[in-house]
């Protein structure tokens, strides 16, 4: 039997400006990166999509990202590991308080945007990040791209890792995700994405941009929100699953 959890990113709206279909989305997936309010998201979004992730009984994560709304926290900004670890406590900790207030618990953290593709290769980043979360609850999963630094530095720590891999985006040979300024970065294509995850989860494998097989592991399987297709691709994503003998499930 093979199990993974289905994750996307949700809470992104922002004052009037909304972004996704949060709550179509939360009846497919197991768990929920919910906006922290510093690349998207507001005090308002954040408890509403805590009170929605309840309602449909998806497991909720911390999704902090870079202080960009300008940018959606996709631009790289020169920050020292002390610094990126004071802005996952902080981020962390507002979201604690919507989760607590609501009786629940926070399952995991997952960074955003340039903040999680810079620390999948810098080490000292990614260990900064993994020890914000251990010093705020050391029972909180860390969720990075998988066999990244990050992986390396939960593990480091004394987390418990959760390895990402992406239902919509494409690989580079060395594992990392291709830049969406580049074509082809964002696959678009159902069948395509459906294909690609079953493939990732049940052989440890997935095609590279170039066209090369190269290994990875599946513990977590993202969705973007802000993606048109996000609903049609998540419905179906769960369904293939379920039909090849994949059970979906959060990380706990």
């Amino acid at each position: 039997m093979f199990y993974v959890d289905l994750n996307s990113d949700l809470g992104e709206s922002f004052g009037n400006y909304t972004i996704g279909m949060d709550e179509e989305i939360l009846k497919y997936v197991s768990s929920a990166n919910v906006a922290c309010g510093w690349h998207a998201g507001d005090a308002v979004v954040m408890e509403r999509t805590v009170a929605l992730a309840k309602e449909f009984g998806v497991a909720i994560g911390a999704h902090p990202g870079f202080l960009d709304l300008m940018g959606f926290g996709r631009r790289n900004m020169a920050v020292t590991p002390g610094e990126a670890k004071a802005y996952v406590k902080y981020q962390l900790g507002a979201l604690t308080a919507f989760t607590k207030s609501m009786g629940l618990q926070v399952q995991h953290v997952k960074p955003h945007g340039a903040f999680y593709n810079m620390a999948a290769v810098d080490a000292e980043l990614a260990r900064a990040m993994c020890e914000a979360v251990y010093e705020v609850d050391p029972e909180i999963v860390f969720m990075g791209l998988a066999g990244s630094e990050m992986i390396r530095a939960a593990k480091e720590v004394g987390l418990r890792s959760a390895n990402e891999v992406f239902a919509d985006r494409a690989y580079n040979d060395d594992g990392t995700l291709v830049s969406r300024k580049l074509p082809g970065a964002v696959i678009k294509d159902k069948a395509e994405a459906i294909r690609r995850v079953v493939r990732m989860v049940k052989e440890g494998k997935v095609e590279s941009i170039n066209g090369n097989d190269i290994a990875i592991r599946a513990d977590s399987i993202c969705v973007h929100g802000d993606n048109p297709k996000a609903l049609e691709f998540v419905k179906n994503i769960r369904e293939t699953l379920l039909s090849e003998s994949v059970t979906v499930r959060s990380l706990r």
